[in-house]
């Protein structure tokens, strides 16, 4: 790598002119550290090509997302199994010898397990405790996205809120609302939905109780082979009735090492994630929270501290404390 950079902890480009026309992704990795618990250590790769030390990272493939390509990227470089976390932003720097950008989304992601293999791509994978990794790695980009990621504590606790995939017309279904199903355009998001939501280690899922929600994460929990625990203070009759309730229950969603899935409506995310912003003192992004977007909520015992937003393309919007 060589040239300028683009870094915004906002998650935006400071250069609105500038359009990367390659893209990639990757992922700061983590692990507790064994002598002392009070700090983690940090994965860093080192590519013979380039003789560097740097972050493991990759080019998209075809049809692929940043959330899929960073953890099949990491899998790839270090042989590690890894689970998403907060956004930490995108670095982008031209391509020496083209007339092109390219743009590197990063996550944080905690090791899960695995074992390095050489590679034709990686020689040797090295852990360096997070307060001494600075001085490893070959590039200012890249201590970039680690001091984003020691703004906040490594372990954190993952919320994944999903506004249900596209239903048919409201005007051309017979039957009561709450039974109107996806369609067909729905039913593919919900599937494109799983491997994204797996990426951050879903492991339950809960759902208002309108059979659109119920259809959007249908598929994550037969992925899983749990059942869907319905939530009928999420859905929008149910949040305008009791709302300081439905927000009590969202708050009790949040689970200490268990990372829940919950979907719900249009007419009830916007207002419980503008509230929830409010009384743990962030500011979100602007956000459309159009049909089959997510937020990725991550909380530092108990307080909401980032807040990821996921449109439909599964292109990221971050805001932190």
């Amino acid at each position: 790598m060589s040239g300028t950079t683009g870094f915004d902890t906002t998650g935006h480009f400071s250069d609105p002119r500038i359009t990367a026309n390659i893209h990639a992704a990757g992922a700061l990795v983590w692990r507790g550290c064994a002598e002392d618990p009070r700090t983690v250590e940090i994965a860093v790769v080192h590519r013979p090509k380039y003789r560097d030390w740097s972050l493991p990272k990759g080019k998209l493939d075809p049809g692929e997302t940043p959330i899929a390509a960073a953890v099949r990227e990491v899998g790839e470089e270090t042989g590690l199994s890894c689970r998403l976390g907060r956004y930490l932003g995108y670095v982008t720097y031209p391509v020496t010898g083209h007339r092109k950008l390219k743009r590197v989304d990063y996550w944080a992601a905690e090791a899960l397990g695995g074992e390095f293999d050489a590679n034709a791509e990686v020689d040797a994978l090295s852990w360096h405790r997070l307060d001494r990794v600075m001085d490893t790695l070959s590039y200012p980009m890249d201590r970039q996205v680690v001091r984003a990621f020691s703004r906040l504590p490594a372990r954190l606790d993952t919320l994944l809120v999903v506004r249900h995939a596209k239903a048919g017309h409201r005007d051309r279904f017979d039957g009561p609302d709450d039974e109107r199903p996806l369609e067909r355009a729905g039913v593919a998001r919900a599937e494109a939905l799983v491997p994204n939501l797996l990426a951050f280690g879903a492991r339950e899922v809960f759902s208002a109780n309108p059979l659109r929600c119920v259809q959007t994460v249908r598929p994550l929990a037969r992925a899983l082979g749990v059942e869907i625990e319905i939530e009928p203070l999420l859905s929008e009759g149910g949040y305008a009735a009791e709302t300081d309730k439905a927000r009590e229950r969202a708050v009790d969603l949040v689970a200490s090492g268990s990372v829940r899935v919950v979907c719900s409506q249009g007419k009830v995310i916007p207002d419980l994630m503008a509230w929830w912003a409010r009384k743990d003192g962030l500011t979100l992004p602007p956000a459309r929270n159009r049909k089959g977007s997510v937020w990725v909520l991550s909380f530092a015992d108990g307080r909401l501290v980032a807040a990821d937003h996921l449109e439909r393309s599964l292109s990221t919007d971050i805001v932190k404390a």
